[in-house]
C-alpha cells in the first residue's frame, strides 16, 4: 500500500447503539492502516473506546434514537430533541472536504443531514431496513441519489430498488453477523447449569424496566431448573440502578478481566454482569436469549439463538411486524408480563430439540458473516 493511502482519512457516522458497535468492528480494521475519527450521533459513543477518536457534538434523546415505539418521535422533539439539529449540521458542514472517505452506519437520517450539508461521496451501510417489510420510499431514494457514492444493503430486493434509480448499491450479507462483539470475559468458566440464558433489556428509555420484568419472570422459575444467566450491560446504563428496579444485591467483581462487570444476586438467583462490548462471549455459550434490543437480537438470532422479545402497547405495530416478517418463529413474541415470558421460557428450557429447530430458522433467516471484506474492499479501493 503506498504512503498515500496509508494517511488518507475516514470518518465513520453511527446513530445508534448497535450501530455504533457495527461501526467500531469496522474502524477497528481500518484504523492499522487509515487515519479513522469516530462521530456517533446519538449517545456516548462508547463502542469505540480505545480504537479511535470521537469527534462531533454528543445528542441524548430518550428514546435512544429508536424508532420501535409509538409515539417515539414526538416525545423527543417535545423534550427539546430538535436542539439536537444545528450543532449536529454545524459539524457537518465542518467537516466538508476534511475526509477522503465519510462512511456512515445506521438509517436514512444521516444521509439526510448530509444533503442538507452539501456532502456527497458517502458511502451508506444501512442497518435499518430489512427488504422483509417497507422498502424504500421515494424520498429516501431521493436522498440517497444524492449523497452516497455506494450503499450497502440488507437484502437483494433493497439493492435492487437503489440500482433501478441509478444508485450503485449492493447486497454482501448482514455485516451484523461480521461484528459481533468480543472482549475480555470467560463467560464459559462461569457455568455451573445444564443450560444459559444471556438477558439484552436494551440501551434505549425502557431498559431498566424490561431488566426487571425479565427477572421476575426468571423469580418464577423453580430454582432446580434457572439456567445461568448473562447480563450484556450496554454502556450507557447504570448496573445500580439495574440493581435497585430488579431487587437485586451488587457483587464484588472477582476476576481481572477487563468486560467483568461482577454478578447482581438475591441470596437464590445469580446474574453475572459483562460489557456490551464482551456480549459475544455471553451468546456463544447460552442455548436462550431474552432481548429487547435491535442489532443485538438479529445478531443472536443469526447465532442459532431463539430469542423471546416482550411486547408492549407502546410498540410501533409498523416496525414491529416488519420485524417479524424477517425473523419468523426464531423469536418468540409474548406480552410484556413476567406470567407469559416465564411460561415460554420455561417450555424451551425443557425441549432442546424445539431449540435446535427455532436456531435453525433464525441462521437462515439472517444469514452468515462475509460482508465486511467486500466493504472494506470497496472502501479502499
Amino acid at each position: 500500500m503506498s504512503e498515500a493511502a496509508t494517511h488518507q482519512r475516514f470518518l465513520i457516522i453511527s446513530n445508534g447503539h448497535g450501530e455504533d458497535w457495527i461501526a467500531a468492528a469496522l474502524a477497528t480494521r481500518l484504523t492499522p492502516l487509515y487515519s479513522v475519527d469516530a462521530y456517533p450521533v446519538v449517545g456516548s459513543g462508547n463502542a469505540y473506546g480505545g480504537i479511535c477518536p470521537v469527534v462531533g457534538p454528543r445528542a441524548s434523546l430518550d428514546s435512544g434514537g429508536a424508532r420501535t415505539a409509538k409515539g417515539s418521535l414526538r416525545r423527543d422533539l417535545a423534550k427539546g430533541g430538535l436542539a439536537m439539529v444545528p450543532p449536529a449540521l454545524k459539524f457537518m458542514r465542518s467537516v466538508r472536504d476534511r475526509y477522503d472517505r465519510i462512511v456512515v452506519v445506521g438509517d436514512v437520517m444521516v444521509p439526510l443531514l448530509a444533503w442538507l450539508t452539501g456532502h456527497k461521496g458517502l458511502f451508506y451501510i444501512d442497518c435499518y431496513k430489512t427488504g422483509a417489510g417497507r422498502l424504500y420510499s421515494a424520498a429516501e431514494r431521493f436522498v440517497l441519489g444524492k449523497t452516497c457514492a455506494k450503499v450497502f444493503c440488507r437484502a437483494d430486493n433493497l439493492a435492487e430498488m437503489l440500482r433501478q434509480s441509478g444508485i450503485d448499491a449492493s447486497a454482501p450479507g448482514n455485516l451484523m453477523m461480521d461484528t459481533i462483539p468480543h472482549g475480555d470475559y470467560d463467560a464459559a468458566s462461569r457455568r455451573t447449569e445444564r443450560q444459559a440464558i444471556t438477558l439484552l433489556p436494551g440501551s434505549r428509555g425502557e431498559t431498566v424496566g424490561n431488566f426487571a420484568r425479565q427477572i421476575a419472570a426468571l423469580r418464577q422459575l423453580p430454582v432446580e431448573t434457572r439456567p445461568d444467566i448473562f447480563l450484556a450491560v450496554a454502556g450507557d446504563v447504570r448496573t445500580e440502578d439495574l440493581a435497585e428496579a430488579a431487587g437485586l444485591k451488587r457483587g464484588n467483581i472477582l476476576s481481572t478481566e477487563g468486560d467483568d462487570l461482577g454478578s447482581l444476586g438475591d441470596g437464590t438467583l445469580v446474574v453475572h454482569l459483562l460489557r456490551g462490548r464482551a456480549m459475544g462471549n455471553a451468546l456463544d455459550v447460552s442455548d436462550i436469549v431474552l432481548s429487547q434490543a435491535g442489532t443485538a437480537s438479529v445478531q443472536a438470532l443469526g447465532l442459532g439463538k431463539p430469542v423471546i422479545h416482550m411486547t408492549s402497547p407502546k410498540d410501533r405495530q409498523s416496525r414491529f411486524l416488519d420485524e417479524q416478517k424477517l425473523f419468523g418463529e426464531a423469536r418468540i413474541a409474548v406480552p410484556g408480563q413476567p406470567e407469559a415470558l416465564a411460561k415460554i421460557l420455561s417450555r424451551l428450557l425443557a425441549s432442546p430439540e424445539e431449540r435446535e429447530r427455532l436456531g435453525a430458522i433464525g441462521r437462515q433467516r439472517i444469514g452468515g458473516a462475509g460482508a465486511l471484506d467486500q466493504v472494506l474492499a470497496a472502501l479502499t479501493a
